[in-house]
Formats: C-alpha cells, sequence, structure tokens
C-alpha cells in the first residue's frame, strides 16, 4: 500500500488512511454499538431501552494513566443523546429528564466522559453505565410530598427540659454574684 508516497518510514507515515489513524476531523467512529439497556426502577416498571440509533459515542485521547500509549490510542469515550429526539422515551418521560436533567445538558444533548480506564473497551462499558444510572436517577417519580406533623406533647416537654437543664448548667459556670 503506497499510496502516493514513495517511500514511507514509519506505518502509516503517508496514507493517514491507516488502522491506528485518527479519523477525518468531524467524523465519528462507532464500532459496535448496542442500545442501551436501563433496568427496571421507580418511574421505569418495564426498564427501558435506548436504540443505538439515539446515542453517539466519540473517542478522544485521555489524559492519565496508560504510559507513552496514552498519546497514541483514543481510549477516552464521551456518549452522548438527545434527550428532545429520542424516540425511545415517551413524552412524559422525556419531559421529567429534560426537567430533571438541565443542569447537566448542553441545549437537550446529554454527554457523559469516561477515561479513568486504559482500554477504550472499559471506558466504553463504564461511559455507558453511568448513562444508564444518570437516566434512571432522572426518570424516577419525585418523592411524596412531606405531611407536616405536629410535635407530640412530651417531645415539646421533653425539648423543654434539655433547655432548662442546659441553662442551668450554664448559670453554674458564670461568676458568683456577691451581694
Amino acid at each position: 500500500m503506497n499510496n502516493g508516497c514513495s517511500r514511507p518510514r514509519y506505518k502509516n507515515q503517508c496514507s493517514g488512511t491507516g488502522r491506528n489513524s485518527p479519523p477525518p476531523q468531524g467524523e465519528r467512529r462507532v464500532l459496535g454499538m448496542q442500545d442501551l439497556t436501563i433496568a427496571p426502577g421507580p418511574g421505569i416498571p418495564g426498564g427501558l431501552v435506548v436504540a443505538a440509533a439515539d446515542l453517539t459515542e466519540r473517542f478522544a485521547k485521555a489524559s492519565g494513566p496508560g504510559g507513552q500509549g496514552v498519546n497514541t490510542t483514543d481510549s477516552k469515550v464521551q456518549l452522548s443523546i438527545d434527550i428532545a429526539a429520542c424516540a425511545s422515551l415517551s413524552d412524559a418521560q422525556r419531559r421529567r429528564a429534560l426537567h430533571n436533567l438541565e443542569h447537566r445538558l448542553d441545549g437537550t444533548v446529554l454527554t457523559v466522559s469516561a477515561s479513568t480506564q486504559r482500554s477504550q473497551v472499559r471506558n466504553r462499558a463504564e461511559a455507558r453505565e453511568r448513562m444508564a444510572a444518570l437516566l434512571r436517577e432522572a426518570l424516577a417519580p419525585p418523592p411524596p410530598p412531606r405531611r407536616k406533623t405536629k410535635p407530640t406533647r412530651s417531645s415539646a416537654r421533653r425539648r423543654l427540659e434539655a433547655k432548662k437543664w442546659r441553662s442551668e448548667l450554664k448559670s453554674t459556670r458564670r461568676r458568683p454574684q456577691i451581694p
């Protein structure tokens, strides 16, 4: 494979199209993308499957552990989902997710990054776990409103006795009054 280069000294020096070369600018490289499965829970009684078409994966060079290999491999994973355009969510789920995740959204897109592992495969799995956890938490219904209750007589009496005891204790610490 010459690709117009007379004699390349190193692998992929001239072509830029080899296996380890980065994809062209703006292109997304998706390897074996699968649906994202969210286990049943509050707000998702039957579980949820987000179609792979609704997810976008991007890969980049990560900082952190990896030695010299970190400079050559795209091990950082950014997993994104456009919540407003996601066909896997019902209208009620979409509204709840947009409301609960509004501080994490860029427009209507939720992005999760994972770069703690040295391998891209493990970072992909971690990003998917984080995305599933965020969506599970966002789709959970709000807790029921708290009912106001009045303190019982005995608890009010105990509180007043404790205040009186503490007051007497502190008064014994004062300088004595000389008549």
